[in-house]
């Protein structure tokens, strides 16, 4: 019933009842409706009528705007105090106006309909009260003022009519104002929330990769002192510089935490020889073959997509694979998109009927894993309208994406009516 107001509105509202009960008050005590009431009754208790219908008025204007319902309420008792005392239409009716526009602006749906139902039935009410009424001397309406009655009937209409609709007007611009405000909160929600995917997925790419690398140049150097000391130093070399790497994208991710302004540097395609050596110098045999190589410069948004989709799928032939076998990588740049294919033989504690738990990023073929990493890939793919097919098949793990490439950043597309094939087979996708 109430609205939620600053205090300073509630004052300025009240302020101006109490000036309009300052005009409005001296207008309404002078009106006597009938001839000879202040001598039958006396001066003071014949002004008793306009001083109460001038305080209604002034109180209905006083909270019209924190309780819009109730200010509606006092106005049309108002009128009928006014039309009970047989008192014609005066200063004190102004407020009506005033109140049926702030039922329209700031009233809930039932005052809102309501307001305009009063300004209609108000308008037929106080016609009939001027023509039939006690202020028409009992005379009836006939023909000669039948035309006047309906003038009167219509600017009425429109007087009320034009308050409510004048409030109806900036309701709706304020409903306006407050969805796109809602829109943009949450339109800056969204990007928030884009933003730290974002960075949770570069954060996971960076630190699984570079612990994966550590982890395995450790694990050499600890077997590999025993025959030969001096392969020690070589590894902690590798170690050292891998970590001081993934510290330093670390920190830039922290940055953007900090300050989002802007994205900071990116992986490209440039930056997958540093990658392919990482993962060389962690003692895997790595064997890439790029054919055909990419024509001119793919977009940037591609160039990432491949480059986290190859590092997550390396971080896991590190991780889980078995390192006596060679891990395969092929990229094929088409005239559309890129074709990506990275296979490894899964570790032999880890085979079997039973996958052990370290292969929870694992999935049968044709599902996409449940792991973080994997997932990532799916996304990074998805950012870019690729998509990923990622399982085991017998004792090999295959990564297999597919990047569309737009045709301005690459050779003139194929043919209408003669589409490259998928790598994906129905069955797979």
């Amino acid at each position: 019933m109430f609205r939620a107001l600053p205090v300073r509105s509630v004052v300025i509202d009240i302020v101006i009842a109490v000036g309009f009960l300052a005009i409005a008050l001296p207008v309404e005590v002078q009106i006597v409706p009938w001839a000879g009431l202040e001598q039958r009754v006396g001066t003071t208790l014949a002004a008793v009528p306009g001083i109460a219908v001038a305080f209604v008025f002034a109180g209905s204007l006083a909270f019209r705007r924190l309780a819009p319902g109730l200010a509606l309420g006092a106005a049309w008792a108002g009128a009928v105090l006014q039309m009970g005392f047989g008192r014609p239409p005066s200063f004190s009716d102004a407020a009506v106006f005033a109140v049926l526009y702030t039922a329209a602006a700031y009233g809930t749906r039932q005052v809102f309909w309501t307001g305009l139902g009063s300004a209609i039935a108000g308008a037929g009410i106080g016609t009939v009260y001027l023509f039939v009424g006690p202020l028409s001397g009992g005379a009836a309406v006939s023909w000669e003022t039948l035309p006047v009655a309906a003038i009167v009937l219509v600017a009425a209409v429109f007087a009320l009519g034009l308050s409510w609709t004048i409030g109806a007007l900036v309701r709706t611009s304020r409903r306006a104002r407050e969805t796109r405000q809602e829109r943009e909160v949450a339109r800056a929600e969204t990007a928030a929330e884009a933003e730290r995917v974002r960075i949770a997925r570069d954060m996971h790419d960076v630190v699984a990769h570079s612990l994966a690398v550590v982890i395995a140049q450790a694990d050499g150097a600890r077997y590999a002192t025993a025959a030969d000391p001096a392969a020690a130093p070589a590894a902690l070399a590798t170690i050292s510089a891998t970590a001081r790497d993934a510290l330093a994208d670390v920190r830039l991710l922290l940055t953007q935490l900090r300050h989002s302004q802007s994205e900071g540097p990116q992986p490209t395609l440039a930056d997958l020889e540093g990658l392919y050596a990482q993962v060389r110098e962690a003692g895997v045999d790595l064997r890439v073959d790029v054919d055909p190589m990419p024509i001119g410069d793919p977009p940037a948004g591609v160039q990432l997509a491949v480059f986290r989709i190859v590092q997550e799928a390396l971080t896991n032939a590190l991780r889980h694979g078995d390192h006596s076998s060679p891990v395969e990588v092929g990229l094929r740049w088409l005239p559309e998109r890129v074709e990506v294919e990275i296979e490894n033989v899964v570790a032999p504690a880890a085979s079997g009927p039973a996958p052990a738990p370290a292969l929870t990023d694992a999935a049968p073929a044709g599902d996409l894993p449940r792991g973080h990493g994997l997932i990532g890939m799916r996304e990074r793919a998805q950012l870019v309208g690729g998509k990923v097919d990622a399982g085991a098949d017998g004792p090999v793990f295959r990564v297999r994406a597919v990047i569309p490439v737009p045709p301005a950043h690459g050779s003139p597309s194929s043919a209408p009516g003669d589409p490259s094939p998928s790598p994906f087979s129905p069955e797979e996708s």
